[in-house]
């Protein structure tokens, strides 16, 4: 038997750059600076840089821990109907007229990646395109997901004006009317990440005629709504 080490069948996979945020906090948590503060990650810390758990959601956490009801049984593939329908209320409204007329429908994934992976190879599937367009700047994994879903073309819009500190709306419409015809347009539905600024609702009717006209279709990342 040769004692030589076999190497690993894992030997030639490619390690991917590590994405910035995460890698953030990971030199936050190693910093021994009394007076760090945590600007990584978005969400919710008390006074010691720990995640403050919304009151709310201990509470429902409680009432999901003690019904008697609930017995982890296998989901339909298309997830918890009430939950997909109480989401799609959430993020339309009640009483919005495609709710109301039946022309919505909720997928339950697993998490914001989850369902940008899902969508994005539903896209590219039926819908023909090649191309995803996404912000410049935009969240770290927009453009992986696209790549790895099948698009061959994922390509930026200008988005941030430095200069100005806001929206440069006028290089945001231009390199939308510029992209080829039934682009996946990707949308930050509310606080851009991670710029944090948003176009106003003038501009967003702006965004919208253009997207109408070239036949692209939006895909609106929706992580910090409200």
């Amino acid at each position: 038997l040769s004692t030589s080490k076999m190497a690993s069948i894992f030997s030639d996979v490619k390690l991917e750059p590590v994405i910035e945020v995460f890698d953030l906090t990971r030199r936050y948590n190693e910093d021994q600076d009394p007076n760090k503060v945590n600007l990584g990650v978005g969400a919710y810390r008390d006074d010691n840089g720990k995640p403050w758990v919304l009151p709310v959601v201990k509470d429902v956490e409680a009432q999901i821990s003690s019904d008697q009801t609930l017995n982890h049984e296998y989901l339909p593939v298309a997830g918890l109907p009430a939950f997909r329908k109480q989401a799609c209320a959430l993020i339309l409204g009640k009483d919005n007229k495609a709710l109301l007329e039946d022309r919505v429908e909720g997928i339950q994934v697993q998490g914001g990646t989850g369902g940008l992976r899902l969508a994005a190879e539903f896209l590219k599937r039926n819908f023909g395109s090649d191309t995803a367009l996404c912000s410049k700047p935009t969240w770290g994994n927009h453009k992986k997901i696209f790549a790895y879903a099948g698009f061959s073309q994922v390509k930026e819009y200008r988005y941030w004006d430095s200069k100005n500190l806001g929206v440069d709306i006028e290089g945001f419409k231009e390199d939308l009317q510029n992209a080829p015809d039934g682009s996946v347009a990707i949308l930050h539905a509310v606080a851009h990440n991670p710029t944090g600024s948003d176009p106003t609702m003038e501009q967003w009717k702006q965004i919208a005629d253009i997207i109408r006209a070239k036949k692209h279709f939006p895909l609106l990342d929706c992580a910090y709504q409200g």
